[in-house]
């Protein structure tokens, strides 16, 4: 089946809490277009207020707030009269030249130089010129005509303030939405990826060192939730500011919008090229950091291996190098990073204000092409603005590459083909074994298993001997269905197990491995696994059939006494038995025990032996030992060599074949004999 690219699958993410991702974006759009109205109010203020004394002023009868006295007159400005308040035809123009101001009663053919000759205004454009006879403002007269446009420009201001308040009430929504949406995100995509872990089949983590597995789960979803957080919030916030100062510069002059919408297709083909050459380094790093996690989890694992054979220098040497490709790689990314990012948005910077110099330098400044001011002044205040989301979608090319990156690796994950989980319910098994005929091989080329084929009825204990690599735990990871055979068949009450739901399989069952693995938490925790249907009396039954009453008592909080990481606090003998005491009270109908009591002192031993023999009973015990004292009674034994089995009977029947269980069991013995022989010696001595 083909999977959905990384994007797409993102996006299918965020879809999962798109009603929250909505509101962002809508508070978003509300508060950029509050922000952006700023250069309009200014090119308003700069135009009808501030140069607006320079438009046409005519009589009017009536005084009132927005006129003005002139020489006994009332003068309000043209653009501010009806009909009704015309007194007559008079009409002034005030033009400013230098730092001082010019009354003329002529009314302005063009605009262009000014320059002043006596009480002469000369005004130049091109090849026409102009002159004006003036009377010269006093500061009094000048400061009359800017009286009527003091309280609309404080309007104005007040009204630009309250809109920065409600776009930062909004910025504020926008961004706690947008965080809240992104933790959301990830914190289901952890729990889709560890929860897959769960499922994935046994033999996808042979291959691979724990570190890797864990960096897929921690950092690579770390850099995904940045992407959501940092890279895509800062996409979407860019994204609606350039849109919205584009529509700006359209409304003031399109023929330069066009030009600044050049800008687009810069960025694109940027972005193109950056992901095609920061993609390799990104790949790179990412594998680093999952080796270091590796190796790190690794050594601290085997602590007491590196410092007793002496491989501290070895092992900080072997870290270094890993650590310094990873040096070498993200120095490599910087270094692409610092020659094209802020480079990148300053000549694109640089060339913009160029077009708007030669555009308004060359263009505007002509008789038929007047710009104003306040045009000019917000179309440089919009540059500017619209330059700082370039900026910040340029500088988020780098860790929006490693969130793609880091994102391929968790669905690479994802996409590991698990089990299924079924709901159906098993009755509990009888117990009743048999393998047919089966083969089984981990690399699909050498059989580890070769037509195995027995029966193990219901409450019988049948035990596998053989050296190592024989295949008795093969045997028992079938039997567990954590691979599933080539050929052959195994059934269980007559049932393939092959059309059994796995988890519903090993409900019935129990394992006790040689090195038990303890959970963080409390004595009687590790044993129920926090199975509620396990009660605090069965947890206790069990511990004290297997006989580990006898430390427990011995503890601070005897059953509720915490357990670290592994039970390392706990001696190997302790931790069996704790295993012990988990497999029995889970009630299982099928028994495995792999060597389980290899790490337990013999009287210890001797009192696991004396509890098993109770538990056993109406189960079917599959035991796998090296130490043969330990399975004399056994219903059956099958001696294993090379993923065969090459004798089967008791104990007694393998002796008198005289065999190799007979001469396993001599050389054993003959090992225990030399043993109290020399401790006999050591005594006397």
């Amino acid at each position: 089946m083909k999977k959905n690219s990384t994007g797409k699958r993102l996006f299918q993410y965020a879809l999962l809490y798109k009603r929250m991702i909505w509101i962002a974006l809508a508070m978003l759009t509300f508060a950029v277009g509050a922000e952006l109205t700023g250069p309009f109010i200014a090119k308003r203020m700069i135009d009808h207020h501030m140069m607006g004394i320079e438009n046409p002023w005519v009589e009017v009868l009536e005084k009132d707030d927005q006129t003005v006295e002139y020489q006994n007159q009332f003068f309000k400005k043209k653009s501010n009269v009806t009909e009704e308040d015309l007194l007559g035809n008079d009409e002034i123009q005030i033009m400013q030249v230098g730092g001082s101001f010019y009354v003329t009663e002529e009314h302005l053919q063009f605009d262009g130089e000014r320059s002043i000759e006596g009480n002469t205004v000369t005004v130049k454009s091109g090849t026409e010129e102009a002159s004006y006879e003036t009377i010269k403002l006093t500061n009094q007269e000048l400061f009359a005509f800017y009286q009527p446009e003091i309280r609309p420009i404080v309007i104005l201001l007040s009204f630009y303030v309250g809109l920065l308040f409600i776009a930062a009430f909004f910025q504020y929504g926008k961004s706690l939405l947008l965080q809240k949406a992104a933790n959301r995100i990830i914190q289901k995509m952890r729990t889709d990826v560890f929860e897959h872990i769960q499922r994935v089949p046994i033999q996808y983590f042979d291959n691979r060192p724990a570190g890797k597995i864990v960096s897929r789960v921690t950092n690579d979803t770390e850099a995904i939730r940045e992407l959501y957080v940092k890279v895509l919030a800062s996409f979407f916030t860019s994204g609606i500011y350039m849109t919205g100062i584009f529509v700006a510069l359209f409304f003031l002059d399109e023929k330069l919008a066009l030009i600044t919408l050049l800008l687009v297709p810069v960025l694109f083909v940027w972005t193109l090229l950056y992901r095609k050459i920061a993609s390799k380094y990104n790949h790179l790093i990412r594998t680093r950091v999952s080796d270091i996690n590796g190796m790190v989890n690794e050594s601290i694992q085997g602590m007491t291996i590196i410092r007793a054979f002496r491989r501290k220098k070895q092992t900080i040497n072997e870290f270094e190098v890993l650590n310094k490709e990873h040096f070498t790689y993200q120095n490599k990314l910087l270094s692409l990073n610092a020659m094209t990012s802020h480079n990148l948005v300053n000549v694109l910077r640089n060339v913009a204000f160029v077009v708007l110099i030669w555009y308004f330098g060359g263009q505007s400044l002509t008789a038929s092409g007047v710009i104003s001011i306040g045009v000019l002044y917000a179309f440089v205040d919009y540059l500017n603005r619209l330059f700082q989301p370039v900026t910040d979608i340029v500088n988020q090319l780098a860790q929006l590459e490693q969130a793609r990156v880091a994102s391929e690796r968790v669905f690479e994950l994802l996409d590991e083909e698990g089990e299924m989980v079924s709901i159906e319910q098993l009755p509990r098994f009888e117990g009743n074994v048999e393998f047919k005929d089966v083969s089984f091989s981990y690399n699909g080329e050498n059989d580890v298993l070769k037509n195995i084929s027995f029966k193990a009825k219901k409450g019988e204990t049948v035990a596998l001997v053989g050296h190592t690599g024989s295949g008795k735990s093969s045997i028992i990871n079938l039997l567990f269905r954590y691979y599933d055979i080539d050929r052959g068949m195994i059934t269980i009450d007559g049932k393939d197990t092959s059309q059994m739901p796995r988890q519903q399989l090993r409900k019935h069952m129990g394992i006790v491995l040689q090195d038990p693995f303890l959970f963080t938490g409390s004595i009687e925790s590790n044993v129920s696994l926090d199975n509620s249907d396990i009660s605090k009396e069965t947890i206790r039954k069990a511990l004290q059939d297997v006989g580990a009453e006898r430390f427990i008592k011995q503890l601070p909080m005897q059953y509720e006494e915490p357990v670290l990481e592994k039970g390392s606090t706990l001696s190997a003998g302790e931790r069996q038995l704790i295993s012990f005491a988990r497999a029995l009270a889970y009630d299982p109908a099928i028994l495995i025990l792999d060597e389980a009591t290899a790490n337990i002192d013999t009287e210890t031993e001797a009192l696991i032996q004396q509890a098993l023999n109770v538990v056993k009973k109406g189960r079917t015990t599959f035991v796998i030992a090296h130490r043969l004292s330990t399975i004399r009674n056994a219903d059956q034994i099958l001696v294993l060599d090379h993923g065969e089995i090459v004798e089967r009977g008791n104990h007694e029947e393998l002796l008198e074949k005289k065999g190799k269980y007979y001469k396993m069991h001599q050389m054993q013995l003959g090992r225990l004999i030399k043993n109290r022989f020399h401790l006999s010696a050591m005594g006397k001595g």
